[in-house]
């Protein structure tokens, strides 16, 4: 047999060789399909972006609060023109930087005036605003600039501003000593209705004066005129003074945050608009304001009073029988050696053209102290009043005092001197106290002693007379009705003969009656004798 083990394998069978044939085309597989698709779309979009992205900008503000890089959206007029991309801190750690992506058609927001700042809910005492963003969340408002440089850095307002660029109106600046209670966004009025705002105010580098800008909408801008006067109308305006109380308020809403007022003088002829930016001087209440302009230089004069100034204070008018033609500048006190005495010069601010004089009497010295010597001839003085008697105050008054000692004016002085007479109560004063001295030098205790001895002597005297009417009572009185008994006799008997039916009555009726006959018989005798006088002497013819 043969040997299995030794015997060589035999080789496999070898399959048939593949025959090769060549495809006419390539097609790629269904696979690629979905990535080739997505590369497409996603190559679309990056060039719609790259297309439709605006450029680029920074603003710096001084803190991140609200704002979230790839959240929060830059908004005007409530459209989205823009997105945060991110936010990042200062090199110097003083503020943060917001780097902004605008849109295509936003790219106008890149000029150089435009305006940024973080809308968020703010409590201010002009009002509340940004309470919307409680549920949307912050986001940056812009107020578009009209610049047509265009740059890229910007810097954030902390506050929104009180007046964008498209708003209707015109700009002025008012002067002030002092800010009183106003704020940017204080409304400003005329006659009440708000036709304003406060936009901004600013120190000046003098540091004595201020300057605010206000914001007048359309149409109420063409109100402001040449002579058109701006006042304070904060809060409550309370005077106490020579004119006694005055109150003068605005609507609620400035008595609380305070605002600004402005009208033009009743007899203002100006009509013509004031220009934008125009200056204008903001008076501390609406008295102020509408004052007449005065003298650039008033005339000064010191009046020396010997009496007491008190209620009287710098400020207080200079009153001509009931028209003010000046105030009081200050008040001193000096010491006058040859008298050993003090007298109080009260220096005045007089304007002459409220009395009437004209710029030739001024300007003109000799002409000026001519006018003044004859005043004063006349008894023109100067005498302190009481203005209210509820605060004391007092002012000068100017009047003429016929009565009043001559006296001529001081023009020695650095300032003229006018003279002066006692105010009216500082008479009176001076009466009661003469009357108070008088009363003194009357001796009411040797009178309190006589009139004592008097009394007594009347007391003596009295019990007298009781003494005497008792006695009387005593004695007298029995003989007295005695004699009232007998009286009473009388008259029932002066009764009874007067009586109509008594026989004296009847008597007497007779006699009368003849006395009557016998008259009658006489007036017919001496009728006949005036008739016939012959009748004496031949007697009376028989009748045939």
């Amino acid at each position: 047999m043969p040997d299995l083990d030794n015997a060589s394998p035999s080789p496999p069978p070898q399959p048939p060789s593949p025959a090769r044939r060549r495809r006419s085309r390539w097609l790629p597989s269904l696979v690629w399909l979905i990535p080739i698709v997505a590369a497409v779309v996603g190559l679309s979009l990056l060039i719609r972006t790259i297309a439709e992205r605006g450029p680029e900008i920074t603003v710096t503000f001084r803190t991140a609060e609200g704002l979230t890089p790839g959240k929060t959206p830059v908004r005007y007029k409530d459209v989205d023109i823009g997105l945060v991309k991110s936010v990042r801190l200062a090199p110097d750690r003083s503020h943060v930087i917001a780097r902004i992506d605008l849109t295509q058609d936003a790219a106008s927001f890149s000029a150089k005036d435009t305006r940024f700042w973080v809308v968020r809910p703010r409590f201010a005492t002009s009002g509340i605003s940004g309470l919307e963003t409680l549920l949307s969340g912050a986001y940056i408002g812009v107020d578009a600039g009209k610049s047509e440089e265009r740059i890229r850095d910007f810097t954030g307002l902390e506050v929104p501003p009180a007046v964008t660029t498209d708003a209707s109106g015109k700009q002025f600046v008012l002067r002030a000593a002092d800010l009183g209670s106003l704020d940017i966004g204080s409304p400003v009025y005329y006659r009440r209705v708000q036709v304003g705002q406060v936009v901004a105010y600013q120190l000046e580098p003098n540091g004595r004066d201020l300057s605010l800008r206000v914001f007048i909408n359309k149409p109420y801008d063409k109100l402001v005129t040449a002579d058109t006067r701006f006042w304070h109308a904060s809060g409550v305006d309370i005077k106490l003074d020579a004119g006694g109380f005055k109150l003068n308020t605005q609507s609620l809403v400035t008595v609380l945050l305070g605002g600004v007022a402005f009208q033009a003088p009743d007899d203002s002829r100006a009509t013509a608009a004031a220009s934008e930016n125009t200056q204008f001087l903001l008076s501390s209440d609406q008295t102020e304001a509408m004052k007449e302009p005065e003298e650039l230089v008033p005339s000064l004069a010191v009046l020396n009073f010997d009496q007491s100034v008190r209620g009287l204070s710098p400020g207080a008018p200079v009153d001509f029988r009931g028209v003010v033609v000046g105030q009081v500048r200050s008040i001193g006190i000096e010491y006058v050696g040859d008298k050993k005495a003090f007298r109080l010069p009260v220096v005045v601010e007089l304007y002459p053209s409220r009395m009437g004089f004209r710029a030739r009497d001024v300007e003109d010295v000799n002409r000026a102290r001519t006018i003044v010597q004859a005043l004063v001839k006349r008894g023109m003085r100067a005498q302190l009043r009481t203005g209210n008697l509820l605060t004391g105050q007092l002012y000068v008054a100017l009047d003429f005092f016929p009565k009043a000692p001559p006296v001529g004016v001081d023009y020695n002085g650095a300032i003229a001197e006018l003279p002066t007479t006692p105010g009216t109560f500082d008479e009176l004063q001076a009466k009661l106290g003469d009357i108070v001295n008088k009363i003194d030098k009357v001796p009411f205790e040797q009178i309190g002693q006589d009139l004592r001895a008097s009394l007594a002597t009347m007391n003596t005297m009295l019990a007298s007379a009781d003494k005497l009417v008792g006695q009387l009572n005593g004695d007298v009185a029995p003989q007295v009705v005695a004699a009232l008994q007998d009286a009473r006799k009388t008259l029932s008997a002066a009764n009874g003969t007067l009586a109509s039916d008594a026989p004296l009555q009847q008597d007497t009726r007779r006699m009368m009656q003849e006395l009557t006959r016998t008259a009658v018989s006489l007036r017919a005798l001496t009728d006949y004798l005036e008739r016939h006088p012959e009748a004496l002497v031949r007697g009376k013819p028989e009748t045939p």
